[in-house]
């Protein structure tokens, strides 16, 4: 794989996947980052229809070198990891009723000590600190290693805008009726939301083409430029994760897999009225609760991803249905690892991972026991 930093050289409109048109709904959204189909599409001006598959994006921060930012896992609270109830057998929640059709509930450790809580009480003070939404590669890394976060690695650098990278403009367009001063009353008035990186931000991307760089391409709606260059240092630090990660998949042991970018985990069912159609949901559908070997997740509300689909005939797009993602950091719990049918070459539905969703890194889960002897 190749790595390249992409730098906007404008603002971006990266329109969300609700229907828009001015008369019907003045408000044009922006999502961020943007995704792979959007990525996809701006590489195609330079690759043409050649096939490419791409991981990423992420998020990359220029200090003294390129560092590579993947987006926090979503199963801690604060610095503290949570676990299934089911793995901490001495939890006196274990006493509760829950529904076990349903994923396993998430708590604390046993005995675990909110430390910032504790910090904030002996100083006598509240702190109010910022916490990191993206992490260096370096802190990933550890977690890889050993499923912990360390509580200092939560805090934002000073100027690093690692809580949001990004600010939102909002610009509005007015059309005037003519010969007059007044605003259309129909199409006249529609306001977007666009997107400006912060200074030293840029977006990261793997892709198995070589490009010839530096060079200028279009993303998003405008068509704003988005200068490309290569970036080995980038790749260097995704095979470390990559390697950790593939050590930690072939052992028969408890697990986590944390999700790194959309995850869209469809499949087709047949409903009441004998109709064909796809449904979404936060996990594969071929992790099954019931045989024991998923235990829980940890996620938050669906990334809604609207895409096209290509006609080759005469090269042309059609709005293809709309599908909801699993958010980026999303963290499943197994037994033991088990990998996607999406990550099958044969299969229609690998076309998602070519595009980079459903990205994961795998982490060993440590019972305390193994924790005293590391």
């Amino acid at each position: 794989m190749h790595w390249y930093k992409l730098t906007p050289l404008d603002i971006l409109m990266l329109r969300d996947a609700k229907p828009f048109s001015p008369q019907e709904r003045a408000w044009a959204g922006s999502v961020f980052p943007p995704n792979g189909h959007t990525i996809a599409g701006a590489l195609r001006g330079l690759l043409g229809d050649e096939r490419f598959n791409i991981i990423g994006p992420f998020l990359c921060y220029k200090n003294t070198e390129n560092t590579l930012y993947l987006p926090r896992p979503l199963g801690f609270v604060k610095s503290t990891a949570l676990v299934p109830l089911k793995w901490e057998t001495k939890s006196h929640i274990n006493n509760a009723l829950w529904d076990e059709t349903q994923p396993c509930p998430l708590v604390r450790p046993d005995n675990s000590k909110d430390e910032d809580e504790e910090e904030n009480y002996n100083s006598g003070k509240e702190q109010s600190h910022k916490f990191r939404q993206y992490l260096p590669s370096c802190v990933v890394k550890e977690y890889l290693k050993t499923g912990k976060i360390d509580k200092h690695c939560w805090t934002v650098v000073d100027g690093t805008h690692e809580n949001k990278p990004w600010t939102i403009e909002t610009r509005s367009h007015n059309s005037i009726e003519p010969g007059t001063k007044q605003v259309k009353d129909a199409d006249g008035y529609f306001v977007e939301n666009a997107i400006r990186l912060h200074q030293n931000w840029s977006f990261a991307i793997g892709i198995n083409q070589k490009i010839e760089t530096p060079v200028t391409i279009r993303l998003g709606g405008e068509g704003h430029r988005v200068r490309v260059e290569s970036c080995p240092e980038l790749g260097e630090q995704w095979q470390d994760l990559q390697t950790i990660s593939d050590s930690n998949f072939q052992a028969d042991t408890k697990s986590i897999a944390y999700l790194i970018t959309p995850g869209v985990f469809e499949r087709p069912h047949t409903n009441k009225h004998n109709q064909k159609v796809s449904l979404c949901r936060p996990y594969p559908w071929e992790w099954k609760l019931k045989d024991g070997n998923f235990v829980s997740m940890s996620t938050d509300k669906p990334v809604p991803i609207s895409c096209r689909i290509r006609v080759k005939e005469d090269k042309t797009s059609i709005p293809a249905p709309q599908v909801f993602a699993a958010p980026p950091g999303s963290l499943y719990y197994l037994n033991k690892p088990q990998g996607l049918f999406q990550d099958h070459t044969d299969s229609r539905i690998n076309n998602w991972r070519q595009l980079g969703y459903s990205e994961m890194l795998w982490i060993k889960y440590q019972e305390k026991s193994e924790e005293k002897n590391a």
